[in-house]
């Protein structure tokens, strides 16, 4: 275990380091340039409107999967792993081919914002989709059919059974997605155009200032999406295990 602890500590560490080599004076420097806070800005808005499409859709795609039987069904599962396994640049090729310039289906993204939420969507919804799948799979239908029974509506069910249940699931998912979303790179290169305060997302301007050799610069703004990455699990996760505690003891 420590040998796995100092694997993933000392790269942090070393990013820290580095980020603060100029003092915190120049940490703060690098973070609040304009340039800096418009990607971090772009960066946060888009993935935080993944992370609520894909709470939404995840949860779809999820109970479908699980409770619906469908020609294809082992397909379509097999199908929501395939961005985990891609290559991202693989899938930033794909979107630039379909809503690229010379779009077969005419729809053109190419170097807008809507082009970089499509790509964060891609990579992200598996992290919903698997994280409420099991819990879809373990949550008791006996329970559901005795609240039916004595009258309770679907919406009731939903409301006060299946989505208190499934609640701690959609948050942790949530939350990866989000934190997966705001380092992505490879998806978002070509199809996003990287263009300065418009569509460059943060992982692009770290890539931009290692480039032209201000480490400090990119280690600062690195540090920064490691720190919001950090606050946002756990606060989610917190309020997941908290919610989880409310309906073990609801139970």
């Amino acid at each position: 275990m420590l040998w796995l602890s100092l694997i993933v500590l000392l790269p942090l560490a070393a990013v820290a380091v580095k980020a603060f080599e100029d003092g915190p004076s120049g940490f703060f420097d690098a973070i609040d340039a304009p340039a800096a806070r418009a990607a971090l800005l772009v960066t946060l808005s888009i993935s935080a409107i993944v992370a609520l499409i894909n709470v939404v859709m995840g949860t779809l795609v999820a109970w479908v999967l699980v409770r619906d039987d469908f020609p294809g069904k082992s397909v379509v599962n097999a199908l929501i792993d395939l961005p985990f396994a891609l290559p991202t640049i693989v899938a930033s090729i794909v979107l630039l081919s379909l809503y690229g310039p010379q779009s077969p289906v005419g729809v053109h993204l190419n170097a807008t914002r809507p082009g970089v939420l499509v790509a964060l969507l891609f990579v992200t919804l598996p992290f919903v989709v698997r994280s409420v799948q099991p819990v879809l799979i373990e949550l008791d239908k006996d329970v559901e059919e005795a609240a039916a029974s004595l009258g309770a509506s679907n919406a009731v069910i939903l409301r006060r059974i299946i989505l208190p249940t499934l609640a701690p699931a959609i948050l942790s998912g949530a939350g990866l997605a989000f934190t997966r979303a705001i380092g992505e790179f490879g998806s978002v290169v070509l199809i996003g155009g990287g263009i300065p305060r418009e569509t460059e997302v943060a992982s692009q301007y770290i890539q931009k200032q290692i480039e032209i050799d201000r480490f400090v610069n990119g280690a600062a703004v690195s540090l920064a999406l490691l720190a919001i990455a950090f606050v946002v699990l756990f606060v989610l996760r917190y309020f997941g295990s908290r919610t989880a505690a409310r309906e073990g003891r609801a139970r």
